[in-house]
């Protein structure tokens, strides 16, 4: 990776066979379609990917599966968040000495007692950015419960070379984009935003350069960003209305098992498990997942027929 990211960073999700299985060969295919949809980079291993179902071994193996079968057509970005340091660092160098072109990262936390407080979370980011060589991103989500303010996270931007990249999801997520950027500056090279999309042109007003969404409609949200990127801003609003019905449906409704819903329907996987206790949607929420989706034509629907 020669330049900085911006774009479409989407996380790619784990295929499963319907006896719950990692689908290798669906994985491989998840690959070429977002490599086909035009996005800038894929994400692997995430929450949307379903990280926290998956073994040790499952994950070294999805690694190293993904990394070699992209061979480098676009850059990959492994998560690799855990609440111990020791294993964040060990996956960390497996994944740059796979060929990963960064790696992702949310702070340590294990349910609302296990957290740890200011300095803990800038030596955890600091250990990894010690080990490698590749630039970090950090993943600031709601789902972990941890606050990062934005003094500690443009603190890391400054003294942490690699640490260069930044996903925030949290609420209000505009006012802490633009809050980070005036204070860390050229630190942060990557400002981003994820939640789906949903929140994506207060985003960009706020200085955002790209968004980590879901699989599910890559290929009609990267025109919204490099639309807005390059000064075509009514353009980007009049993508962004078209296509937020189906995000906020995505969002509100569905979560990660909408990716898989569309991309089954399309052919592109065999089957949209989801690992217990996770359930599939109701027949209700699908309709209207399916429905919006064929409404937008997106590729996800195409591309394995």
């Amino acid at each position: 990776m020669k330049h900085g990211l911006r774009g479409i960073l989407p996380v790619a999700p784990t295929p499963f066979l319907d006896d719950g299985r990692v689908d290798e060969d669906g994985m491989r295919r998840v690959l070429d379609f977002l490599v086909d949809a035009g996005v800038d980079a894929i994400c692997i291993l995430a929450n949307y990917s379903e990280q926290f179902a998956l073994s040790d071994e499952e994950r070294d193996r999805l690694m190293r599966i993904s990394l070699g079968h992209v061979a480098g057509r676009v850059p990959v970005i492994v998560t690799i968040s855990h609440f111990h340091t020791g294993t964040v660092v060990a996956r960390a160098r497996a994944a740059e000495a796979m060929g990963a072109a960064m790696v992702m990262m949310m702070p340590p936390y294990h349910g609302a007692g296990l957290k740890a407080d200011a300095q803990g979370i800038f030596e955890h980011f600091a250990a990894v950015n010690d080990a490698i060589g590749i630039p970090i991103m950090v993943q600031d989500a709601p789902l972990s419960g941890v606050e990062l303010p934005v003094p500690l996270l443009a603190r890391m931007a400054r003294e942490l070379e690699r640490v260069s990249y930044f996903k925030i999801e949290c609420p209000f997520a505009a006012d802490k984009l633009a809050a980070l950027i005036a204070e860390a500056g050229e630190h942060v090279e990557g400002p981003f935003d994820g939640e789906e999309g949903v929140t994506l042109l207060a985003d960009l007003d706020a200085g955002a350069t790209g968004t980590m969404t879901s699989a599910l409609l890559p290929d009609r949200i990267r025109p919204i960003v490099i639309d807005y990127l390059e000064g075509r801003h009514g353009d980007a609003l009049a993508g962004w209305q078209a296509c937020l019905p189906l995000i906020n449906h995505e969002n509100r409704q569905c979560g990660l098992r909408a990716a898989k819903t569309v991309l089954k329907e399309g052919g592109v996987i065999r089957s949209d498990h989801v690992r217990h206790p996770l359930r599939p949607m109701s027949s209700r929420t699908r309709a209207r997942l399916l429905d919006l989706a064929h409404r937008l034509d997106v590729l996800a629907l195409r591309w394995g027929r």
